[in-house]
């Protein structure tokens, strides 16, 4: 994981409005989103795993599934998850009522960021502000 420094920190919207803005730039709501917390991941990559550029958001007012919900940005950072090729050896067997995880353990949930998109990154965050903070 990697942080960057943002002009985005510590911001506050409306999550209605950070959507209807970094969609179309590429983002998409993380998988990760509670009812209090969540982030805005980009995909730069899927060399070796995945490289994305996480905004994460925790909600100030309300809950994330709530109308009008206002939420304050966190440090942007870079991640990068390297998933393992095969069959997961870490599979819970359970009753058919148990929860059921169709994916993978990552081999490296935080695996080292390829250098070369280091400066991607920096871009798109760059992009965000300049899209948010007009």
């Amino acid at each position: 994981m990697i942080e960057l420094s943002s002009r985005l920190e510590g911001a506050l919207f409306k999550l209605y409005e950070l959507e209807k803005t970094l969609k179309p730039l590429g983002y998409n709501i993380g998988g990760n989103w509670d009812y209090d917390h969540g982030s805005f991941d980009y995909k730069m990559n899927d060399e070796v795993g995945y490289q994305f550029l996480r905004i994460p958001f925790t909600a100030t007012n309300g809950e994330l599934d709530s109308k009008g919900t206002t939420v304050q940005i966190g440090t942007p950072f870079l991640l990068s998850h390297k998933y393992q090729i095969g069959l997961d050896d870490d599979v819970h067997n359970g009753n058919v009522s148990a929860s059921f995880n169709q994916f993978a353990e990552p081999q490296d949930a935080d695996a080292s960021f390829p250098e070369k998109y280091i400066s991607l990154g920096e871009e798109l965050i760059r992009e965000a502000e300049d899209a948010l903070l007009q």
